[in-house]
């Protein structure tokens, strides 16, 4: 059985020095940020914390960004993380809840089911005064496992072109509203602007709190309820590369109503000829 998908500071400090417990630090950055996730977790991170590198656990061969790897090479790099088949994983981010999220969600569908987000991420952890760790992290030991795929929380471009045709499932994507409607240039080069035909638009920093957690229940059903989305149906959601599409995954699975992410995202069907276009719109 799966646990909550939050854990909050208070709870997660509770349990340091569990050995079954194993923390991923998952911050990653937009280009135009300036910012490396990977350089700020070796100044301090959480106490025993491993690196989850979004880019590097990726699919190598793809032209996309951080594409999900095979089964057999995130076993591989689930192995250097030390993530034992028996292994209770919490994931964080420096910015609250943003890619962690997406690591959760990539844990989740390479049949990982003791996954849980960090409720606030590291600001919310030093705000509480807690503990950090500082210096050379230390690797930890080397753990394998076997990977088994849950399709289920995943889909591609032809899947997403199907539901949009069909109605079958509702497609949200996470993108801020001047890049839904396509009035603002796309952060990665050589993309289309605007949106899919028939999707809805919920970016995915209304789903969180100022201290960067999300927001309590009954708020993110309202925001939801709010972008036209009903809770009753299929969700797939969708954002710029897959990763805040997986907060909008996150809040849904707080919610009850598991969705699925499509991992291209707009970094594909924004290509030319990647898929039907459309501008304007709420």
């Amino acid at each position: 059985m799966s646990p909550p998908p939050l854990v909050s500071a208070g709870e997660l400090a509770a349990r340091l020095g569990d050995p079954a417990l194993r923390i991923l630090d998952a911050s990653w950055f937009l280009p135009a940020e300036g910012r490396s996730g990977h350089a700020e977790f070796e100044v301090e991170r959480l106490p025993g914390a491993a690196f989850f590198d979004i880019d590097a656990i990726s699919d190598a061969a793809s032209h996309l960004p951080h594409m999900l790897p095979s089964p057999e090479a995130f076993g591989e790099a689930a192995a250097d993380l030390g993530l034992a088949p028996e292994a209770e994983v919490v994931v964080y981010d420096s910015f609250g809840v943003r890619s962690a999220a997406r690591a959760w969600w990539t844990l989740r569908v390479m049949g990982l089911e003791q996954v849980q987000v960090l409720d606030g991420g590291l600001r919310v952890w030093k705000a509480a005064g807690l503990p950090v760790e500082t210096g050379a992290p230390t690797p930890p030991p080397r753990r394998s496992r076997t990977v088994r795929l849950d399709s289920s929380r995943l889909r591609d471009r032809r899947e997403v072109a199907a539901a949009l045709q069909s109605g079958s499932a509702q497609v949200v994507d996470a993108r801020g509203a001047a890049r839904f409607r396509g009035e603002a240039p796309e952060p990665r080069p050589g993309l289309r602007s605007g949106h899919m035909p028939g999707a809805r638009n919920l970016p995915f920093d209304r789903l969180l709190s100022p201290d960067g957690r999300l927001k309590p229940p009954r708020e993110l059903a309202e925001a939801f309820a709010e972008a036209g989305v009903d809770l009753a149906r299929p969700v797939i959601a969708t954002c710029g590369s897959g990763v805040t599409a997986s907060v909008l995954a996150l809040a849904l699975e707080v919610l009850g109503a598991p969705a699925a992410v499509y991992d291209g995202s707009w970094a594909e069907w924004g290509l030319d000829g990647g898929g039907d276009l459309a501008t304007g719109g709420p």
